[in-house]
């Protein structure tokens, strides 16, 4: 497996009142062209730090990242970010909100006229044409993960970072935009990095889940690999035994360290 994007003794170490707080330690970490992984652990463990380092918003204190054999420094469009809250601009429409990430990527190599085809085609990718004029405030809170995600897309980035993109949705309507991800990367071969509490949402998307120790100071646990052939079907997995074997290992070591924090 090719290291496209490779973690090295990453540490992050922030500031506070009472000295210096460490949040993450000796982050090693590899990951494929193509892959899906799965960040888990509980609560404080340092899943968004993580992310963040990665997508540059902010800098580790000690250690290397490196994304396609370029050192990560800071933000860039080869790395799109979904965040849990969606960050549409409200002002703008469903189409105007992703035509102004994709004219900040392409304005200098493309027509208007390339780059409205490009964002329509990135709305087409998560079932949106039908409200591209429409308003933030017109549209269901998954439809605008949705069309967070086309964003993301839009850019063509190497690696889609999603930072609980779903976890404000009930239910269904997060099943039915897991099933959606499942469908857009298995589409686009994204690379894709998935901060999750939803053990259930970790096994059936991922490729490999990477379980985080406690904070502070937290780091990497455990990795499970996730062999479930592709492509999933959520009902087919519902009563596979392999699959509830997978998800019995991730309860396993989240219990395990629920149990060293109450203790």
């Amino acid at each position: 497996m090719s290291h496209f994007l490779a973690i090295e003794n990453v540490q992050k170490t922030f500031e506070s009142r009472k000295g210096k707080f460490v949040a993450l330690k000796e982050i090693n970490l590899t990951i494929g062209e193509g892959q899906f992984v799965a960040l888990i652990g509980h609560s404080g463990c340092g899943k968004s730090t993580l992310l963040n380092l990665i997508a540059g918003l902010t800098e580790p204190s000690a250690g290397v990242m490196i994304l396609a054999g370029r050192e990560i420094a800071g933000p860039g469009p080869d790395r799109g970010v979904v965040f849990q809250n969606h960050s549409l601009l409200p002002w703008l429409t469903c189409f105007e909100n992703v035509y102004l990430a994709v004219e900040r990527v392409f304005s200098s190599t493309e027509s208007k006229a390339q780059m409205r085809e490009r964002s329509l085609q990135a709305l087409q990718l998560v079932g949106l044409t039908h409200a591209e004029l429409k308003f933030p405030n017109e549209i269901s809170g998954g439809m605008k993960q949705r069309v967070g995600i086309a964003r993301a897309l839009s850019m063509e980035p190497k690696v889609l970072l999603l930072d609980e993109p779903f976890g404000a949705l009930d239910a269904l309507t997060r099943a039915h935009l897991q099933d959606e991800l499942i469908r857009i990367v298995g589409k686009t071969g994204s690379t894709v990095v998935m901060v999750t509490h939803d053990v259930d949402e970790a096994v059936l998307l991922s490729d490999r889940v990477v379980m985080m120790t406690n904070g502070p100071a937290a780091t990497i646990g455990e990795i499970l690999e996730i062999d479930l052939p592709r492509p999933r079907q959520r009902l087919t997995l519902a009563t596979d035994p392999h699959y509830m074997a997978l998800r019995s290992e991730v309860l396993r070591f989240l219990y395990q360290k629920e149990a060293a924090i109450a203790a």
